[in-house]
This record gives C-alpha cells, sequence and structure tokens, in this order.
C-alpha cells in the first residue's frame, strides 16, 4: 500500500502572511464551505434534544450543541485530511485538498484540530460532569476513525459510533441520565451513517482500490445496492422501534414514509453506481434526517 503514497507538496511558510489570506485554505481544510457533512451529523442531535427533553430542548444546550456540531465535525475533518494527506492526491475526488496540494502545512492541519477540540470541550464545559465525560469518547472516535480505513473494511461503523455520539451526550445534559432507550436511538443513527457513508464511499471505490483504501463499498462490491438497501431497510425498522419506546404518534410515523421514499430514490440513483448519481444519493440523506426531524417536532408539538 505504501508504494501508492506520495508526499504533498511542501506548503509555503506562513510567517508574516495576511491570516485573511489563509482563511479560505482552512474553510476548505475544516469543510466550513460544504456543510453537508454537519447537516447529516446534526439531525441525530438535534432528534436527541427533542426527544430527551419530551418537546423544545433547553436553549442553552440547543445553542451548546449546535455550536459544537460544528465545530466537531470541521476538526473531524481536519484530522481526516492529515491522515489521508499522503492518498488524496490519488483520488479524484479529493486530490484538490489543501494538504494534497501542499497549501496548508501538516502543522497547521495539527494546531487546526487541537484548537477546534479545545473549543469544543469549552463548550463541553458549559453543561455538567456527566456531559464532559462523556465528551472524551467523541474526540477519541473523531481521531480514529480516519485511519480506520488502512486496516479494516469497515472504517463505515467507526464513522457512524462517532456521528452518533452525541445522541447519549445530548441525553446526558438534557436528561441527567441515559438509558435503553438512548441506545436504540444510537444504533439508528449508526445504521444511517453507514448507508450514506457506504455511498459516499461509492464515488470513490475505483480510486480506493488502486490506493489500497479500504471501506464498505469495496467489502460489498457487486452486492452494495443490496447491502444499501438492506441498511437502509435496518434503520427504518430501528426508527420505527424509536416511535414504539417515546410513545411517538402519527406525524412522526408519516416522516418516517417520507425518509422510505428518499430511500427508495437513492435506490434509483445508484442504480448504474455512476459517481455523480451516488454523490446526489449523499447528499440526499441530509433530507432524510430533515423529514424525520420535522416529523418528530410536529409529534411532540402536538401531544
Amino acid at each position: 500500500m505504501n508504494r501508492h503514497r506520495t508526499q504533498p507538496r511542501r506548503a509555503k511558510p506562513v510567517a508574516g502572511i495576511d491570516w485573511r489570506e489563509r482563511l479560505p485554505v482552512y474553510l476548505r481544510l475544516t469543510r466550513l464551505n460544504k456543510p453537508i457533512g454537519t447537516f447529516l451529523l446534526l439531525w441525530p442531535t438535534l432528534w436527541a434534544l427533542w426527544l430527551a427533553a419530551g418537546g423544545f430542548p433547553d436553549w442553552d444546550l440547543l445553542i451548546i450543541f449546535v455550536l459544537g456540531v460544528f465545530v466537531m465535525r470541521s476538526a473531524g475533518c481536519v484530522i481526516n485530511d492529515y491522515a489521508d494527506r499522503g492518498f488524496d492526491g490519488h483520488v479524484k475526488r479529493t486530490r484538490e485538498r489543501p494538504l494534497a496540494t501542499g497549501e496548508a502545512s501538516e502543522r497547521e492541519a495539527i494546531t487546526l484540530f487541537v484548537g477546534l477540540c479545545l473549543v469544543a470541550f469549552g463548550l463541553v464545559l458549559l453543561t455538567d460532569s456527566f456531559t464532559i465525560k462523556l465528551s472524551f469518547g467523541a474526540v477519541a472516535l473523531a481521531f480514529c476513525y480516519p485511519f480506520m480505513k488502512r486496516y479494516t473494511h469497515l472504517p463505515q461503523i467507526v464513522l457512524g459510533a462517532a456521528f452518533a455520539w452525541a445522541i447519549p451526550m445530548a441525553f446526558a445534559a438534557q436528561r441527567g441520565s441515559l438509558g435503553t432507550d438512548v441506545w436504540l436511538l444510537y444504533t439508528t443513527a449508526l445504521l444511517w451513517t453507514v448507508v450514506y457513508d457506504t455511498l459516499y464511499a461509492m464515488v470513490d471505490r475505483d480510486d480506493d482500490l488502486k490506493v489500497g483504501i479500504k471501506s464498505t463499498a469495496v467489502l460489498f462490491g457487486e452486492l452494495d445496492r443490496v447491502m444499501i438497501g438492506l441498511l437502509q431497510g435496518l434503520t427504518l425498522y430501528a426508527l420505527v422501534m424509536v416511535g414504539g419506546r417515546f410513545d411517538l404518534g402519527w406525524m412522526y410515523y408519516l416522516g418516517l414514509a417520507a425518509a422510505a421514499g428518499l430511500f427508495v430514490y437513492h435506490q434509483y440513483l445508484i442504480r448504474f453506481r455512476e459517481r455523480a448519481a451516488c454523490f446526489r444519493a449523499f447528499l440526499s440523506n441530509n433530507w432524510v434526517g430533515f423529514v424525520i426531524f420535522v416529523g418528530l417536532v410536529l409529534d411532540l408539538w402536538m401531544a
């Protein structure tokens, strides 16, 4: 695998450069210019806050968790690019990333990652001690995920575990405790993450095979559509179980019906496994999270 790696071009020294000139580079490094991943992380976090509160959550917690989602997703993108800096140049979709082109240095990336983690930890300090303890798990998972694709074909599961970790944190902050219902929702979010990140991995599969990057898309091979359909079905089943556990009503299930329709649409999009269509299916998962959230909020509001 190492024979495929190339060293990115050395970044230009940043001493004496106006930091305003560096801002576009950092925006790309943190993916703040491409917020779709942040939204995909945000929706399960909002599900958890509303379910934990049985309605509208505490304003301070809502602000803390929304900001935390943006900060930690950015941190995850930075450490991901750092881990993949020797591979991204070989992948069509990622070859223009700042570390791959040499626009940003490794030192800048590590400094930015640590800084963002400190900001996120500062936000968590505004909650309670239980939530603070849980936050260390979030950092560990965010750091580990980028390196998993070298050792296992299931890095999407690690990503799902990382993305879903905001759920127990939200329950801990809002309710002060956890229960079995929390882990049911956690499993649901994990399954959904594997669904959409497998679609994402299908975009890069040809390049990943050449470079030696592992993913569920590579593992599933020609069974990719079948496995994605199975995981979509499990996600919907888990969401139905969540509805039963939290005594949700018809508005919530209407949202699930809309999500099911979107899953069918995604299967249609990926029928020929074209890169652009797979990427569109990935992006469309933002609407899955949205319709579930709307149904949940309306159901709790009407209760």
